[in-house]
Formats: structure tokens, sequence, C-alpha cells
């Protein structure tokens, strides 16, 4: 899947964006966004979700989601 959102880190990795449904403890089901190194083509997504940003973590450079301020 060419069109699934990737970034690429400071160390020149790739990475895709992908998005899953998961059921927590409490029963209340709660949808997670993570990047991975392949793309999962039922994960996959499109573009980053409205109202978030990419930014990296400072140790690995692994990309995650978090709000914009």
């Amino acid at each position: 899947m060419a069109d699934a959102y990737s970034y690429t880190n400071s160390k020149g990795q790739t990475y895709y964006l992908h998005t899953r449904e998961v059921t927590l403890k409490n029963g209340r089901v709660q949808r997670i966004y993570y990047f991975a190194r392949d793309v999962r083509p039922q994960q996959a997504l499109k573009a980053v979700p409205a109202g978030m940003e990419v930014v990296e973590t400072e140790r690995t450079g692994m990309p995650v989601l978090r709000k914009i301020r």
C-alpha cells in the first residue's frame, strides 16, 4: 500500500502510521495509533488524524503522535 502515511526519522528510517481498536480491561473500546517499519494494509492510515502531530522520541528517534498544543 504505497499511499500509507510514512515518516522518515532523523536516522533515515521510514515508519508507517497505523491504527487499531483495542478493548481495555474495563471493557471500553479505544482506538490506538502506532508506527511500524512495514505497511499492514488492514490497519494503515493515509494521513495523520486531525489535531495530532508527529514527533520523534529523543533517544531512539521513534515517531509518536501527540495532540497539537
